[in-house]
């Protein structure tokens, strides 16, 4: 080989040794996280998602459930009046 041949042919290795480590260092990554929603699921917890995926942990706090009914009433009321009914 030439050194033209071999100085046209590094940035190629150079890239292709890129790639692979990003691959790897991905591959590690992806490993790490299955290892961690497997705790998550041996553990029992239940999995928090944000409603960016529409999961969200279900709240057991009875002032909240308070606050909510309230929430709905009020809108009912609302939407009464928006609608002309009178209460």
């Amino acid at each position: 080989m030439t050194s033209e041949t071999i100085a046209s042919l590094a940035p190629a290795f150079a890239a292709v040794l890129v790639v692979a480590l990003l691959c790897g260092a991905g591959l590690s990554a992806w490993r790490s996280w299955l290892g961690y929603k497997k705790l998550q699921l041996e553990a029992g917890r239940p999995q928090t998602m944000l409603s960016d995926e529409g999961f969200e942990q279900p709240e057991t706090d009875t002032g909240v459930r308070i606050e909510l009914a309230a929430v709905k009433e009020r809108l009912r009321q609302l939407e009464a009046i928006a609608s002309g009914v009178e209460l």
